[in-house]
Parts: structure tokens; sequence; C-alpha cells
């Protein structure tokens, strides 16, 4: 996932934000989401449950002032995946969201996936 958060930097750098470093209670959050996303056979930013990103994130430990999450399903590789949230408005806006500072990213692979989950956060 190094590559992935490095891919990341590198949009951040070029649109003038700071670049995001990695956070364990991030990465947690973010590679449960593909985990069930993949388990339990949804794609969305809320699970079966309920729980949103700002759940997971506060469930992982990580006490947010603001945070953010990309969803993927299909890419093959970092950079595969990183060329479509940039072409998406949305996802686009969170990679280049210069007050976020933390990142962590989570993938499962497998038949029909991978599945890609970006977490990104500042802390509160």
């Amino acid at each position: 996932m190094i590559a992935l958060i490095a891919l990341v930097n590198s949009e951040r750098a070029a649109a003038g934000c700071g670049p995001l470093k990695e956070d364990a209670q991030l990465d947690r959050a973010a590679q449960g989401h593909s985990d069930d996303m993949a388990r339990r056979g949804f794609f969305d930013h809320t699970n079966p449950d309920g729980a949103d990103p700002g759940d997971r994130t506060t469930a992982a430990g990580y006490r947010w002032s603001t945070y953010g999450e990309n969803i993927a399903k299909g890419q093959q590789t970092a950079q595969d995946v990183m060329d479509s949230w940039m072409k998406s408005p949305g996802h686009r806006a969170n990679i280049l969201n210069c007050s976020f500072k933390d990142i962590g990213v989570g993938m499962h692979p497998g038949a029909g996936g991978p599945w890609w989950t970006q977490n990104f956060g500042a802390r509160g």
C-alpha cells in the first residue's frame, strides 16, 4: 500500500497540499472495510449494519476532527485505482483535501475484486 500512498502524495504535492502520513488506526479501518465489503458482498460507504466511515474511523481509535473515505472495486493495481479516483470529482476532492493529514489504505484481493478503501483524517 506504500505505492498507493506515494501516488496520493504525488497528486497532493502537485496541487499544493502537504503529504499525508500513514496512520495505523486508519489502516485498520480501511482494511476492515475492504475485507467486510468482500466478505458480505456489498459495495458502499455504509455497511449493511448502518456503520459509516466516521463510525469505522472512531471504532479504530482515531480521534478525528474531519474524515473522508474513497472506495473502489475491480482495479488491479495502485495506479489503476488512483487513475479511477482522480477522474471522479468526489474522490479527487478527498485526495486533494489539504485539511487531511493522515491516510490509511486497505485492499482485499480476490475474485470479483479487489476491493480498495482509503480513509483520510485529521485529528481533533
